[in-house]
């Protein structure tokens, strides 16, 4: 027996590409519910005919809220009976939180304290936040609303009662929605050059099936107001593009553009100050939460007199795939090996 046996689960944004994954995951077990919440009508139908279409004998199992995030009330209306919440509605797009920060905030800070004001309110059991490599050392808006985010989150973690909350933290999740490697793609076909920043640039990256494994770890060993990062990965951007064009054309061009507003060199999913109190867990890492209350005193005359050996966790210092290693992970998709077919490859 499951612990998602009979239980019904929320994922905010689910229209997207982790609320996908985690439908192609479990819709065909014995999980009682899975709603969808999400603002996009049009999205929200498109997902309902394409698992009606191949999984028809479970498909009534998703149900679908239209609401927003922003608006406590809508999220109230989707909260009734829910044990579990995956909470992956955001704004991510680096430029377009550059361009407009305060809408940033409203989904990922202000969005993220509704669901879950909303979810404490309602006693759901569990609920599993989906923050990103950005909230560490940020430099962008997209960055900082995220690691506000996640202080929102251990935050309101002290005084939740029996509701637990946890935050996920992991990197570039390849072929999600609006990634680059998609952009590529067409580019290639298209028969244009594929454009890269930075060539040295190093980022993290993960299949969204690893994403799911990390919020299912999450859930199953976190401890109320933790932070949970998975030991990721990383590549150059030089190597993934490589990886690509090997894959679907060898003799494309690969153009440097040069860095973009917001964006840095390498991401760090643990900083060095978290690895003060940080756990190390295996495959993954766990930074508990402070708490020692709301007693500011103790923030003062109490601290921590041995540090922990760990150091900062960033793309850099982490294993460094090569082209042939990037090009298995990339064949390891569904999405690559789909692409790939309509060309005949």
């Amino acid at each position: 027996m499951s612990v998602f046996k009979n239980k019904t689960l929320l994922i905010t944004g689910g229209t997207g590409s982790f609320g996908n994954a985690v439908l192609n995951r479990f819709l065909d077990t014995d999980i009682g519910e899975i709603r969808i919440f999400s603002r996009d009508e049009k999205k929200q139908d498109d997902m309902r005919h394409e698992f009606q279409a191949k999984m028809p004998e479970v498909s009534e199992k998703i149900k679908f809220f239209i609401g927003d995030v922003r608006n406590l009330e809508s999220v109230k209306s989707a909260m009734h009976g829910v044990d579990y919440i995956f909470h992956a509605a955001a704004l991510k797009q680096v430029p377009s939180c550059e361009f407009f920060p305060m809408e940033a905030v409203k989904t990922n800070v202000i969005g993220t304290d509704n669901v879950l004001t909303a979810a404490i309110e309602e006693g759901v059991k569990s609920v599993i936040c989906l923050s990103t490599d950005k909230a560490a050392y940020p430099v962008n808006a997209m960055g900082i609303t995220k690691a506000l985010e996640e202080r929102v989150s251990v935050a309101k973690s002290r005084t939740s009662g029996d509701t637990k909350i946890c935050c996920t933290r992991y990197g570039n999740v390849m072929c999600s929605r609006g990634s680059v490697i998609p952009l590529w793609i067409d580019q290639i076909r298209n028969g244009n050059p594929i454009t890269i920043t930075e060539p040295s640039m190093t980022r993290f990256i993960m299949s969204l099936d690893e994403a799911v494994d990390l919020v299912l770890f999450a859930f199953e060993n976190g401890v109320n107001g933790d932070i949970l990062v998975q030991k990721a990965p990383a590549c150059t951007i030089e190597t993934l593009a490589k990886a690509v064009t090997e894959l679907f054309n060898p003799e494309t061009e690969i153009k440097v553009i040069g860095i973009r507003h917001g964006e840095k060199l390498y991401e760090t999913l643990l900083t060095n100050e978290e690895c003060a109190n940080a756990v190390d867990m295996g495959d993954f890492y766990r930074v508990p939460c402070d708490k020692r209350g709301l007693n500011y005193d103790k923030y003062f005359n109490a601290g921590d007199t041995e540090r922990n050996p760990l150091s900062e966790f960033n793309s850099n210092n982490t294993e460094l795939l090569n082209v042939e290693q990037v090009k298995e992970k990339l064949l390891a998709l569904s999405y690559i090996r789909e692409e790939l077919a309509k060309d005949g490859k």
